[in-house]
């Protein structure tokens, strides 16, 4: 499912009757099927902007197009939870989408919903935690006694479960380390290539973004001020700093070694490919 920003505005109304806008006439595509990142430095409107995909706000203007689905300030209740079934969240702190004392349970909500069989409830609950690396064990453990690597893949899993066609993760590498953080990336990866899935990622982490994503997204000050696909975006080394974002530490170098030494190395994933460039390179 594409998705389309058209001049989309979000302004909260606080408590004491002032106003605060945080996104300004947002004109922008998330192509389908595709990896996308949105960076930015804090309060740029990251979140915001995902909440909006998922209709948890509705825009102050403007209207955002998901597939056959319209979300504008007049949305309908009900065509919103329609459009929750296709889109699935993944929360910053996995702590606020989970619900239940055990895994069973939390992974059994959504469908029970919705109406499934017991059958189907028992079988997709298994794929779900095998698609996340969880085995059956997990099943009946109490999700808030689980690291915070684990919670976060019981969290997706739920989400997983019901095979929403698009996936919004919000900084979804906080509090893991660098093993888990591969096994996502692996697992990320998966989701896109094998069942075809259009994914956001929400993150501060550029070295995470890198190997994974197709385009990149930047916001700052309530606008977006470059998108494209990730070369194109993260070799504006000075452009990204100038907004308050640390480019992936592999452009970087590669940007490094072109201005000082005149070399074009290129762009690289991985350090490991970089390396395997600069040995070629020397040889």
């Amino acid at each position: 499912m594409e998705i389309k920003f058209n001049d989309v505005s979000f302004t909260y109304n606080k408590v004491n009757y002032q106003k605060k806008e945080v996104l300004k006439n947002i004109n922008v595509s998330f192509p389908e099927s595709k990896i996308t990142g949105i960076i930015g430095k804090s309060g740029s409107g990251k979140t915001t902007m995902v909440e909006l995909l998922d209709a948890l706000l509705l825009p102050s203007q403007g209207t955002i197009q998901i597939g056959k689905f319209v979300i504008q300030k007049q949305s309908q209740l009900k065509q919103l939870n329609d459009l929750h079934f296709q889109v699935g969240f993944l929360f910053q702190f996995p702590e606020e989408q989970i619900f239940n004392t055990t895994v069973k349970e939390e992974l059994e909500m959504g469908l029970k919903f919705y109406h499934y069989k017991t059958d189907q409830i028992e079988k997709r609950s298994v794929d779900a935690l095998k698609m996340v690396g969880l085995d059956t064990s997990y099943l009946s453990k109490n999700p808030f006694c689980l690291s915070q690597g684990e919670k976060r893949k019981v969290a997706l899993a739920s989400v997983l479960i019901l095979n929403p066609q698009i996936l919004i993760l919000d900084e979804p590498t906080i509090g893991l380390d660098a093993e888990s953080k591969q096994s996502f990336i692996r697992l990320i990866r998966l989701l896109k290539n094998r069942f075809q899935k259009t994914i956001i990622i929400v993150s501060h982490d550029t070295d995470f973004l890198l190997p994974i994503v197709d385009y990149v997204v930047v916001l700052h000050d309530k606008q977006i001020v470059m998108s494209g696909d990730k070369y194109t975006v993260f070799k504006q080394v000075d452009q990204l700093k100038k907004y308050g974002i640390k480019p992936p530490k592999v452009i970087e170098f590669s940007d490094r070694v072109l201005r000082k030494k005149g070399i074009k190395i290129g762009y690289r994933d991985e350090i490991n490919d970089l390396i395997k460039d600069i040995y070629r390179y020397v040889r």
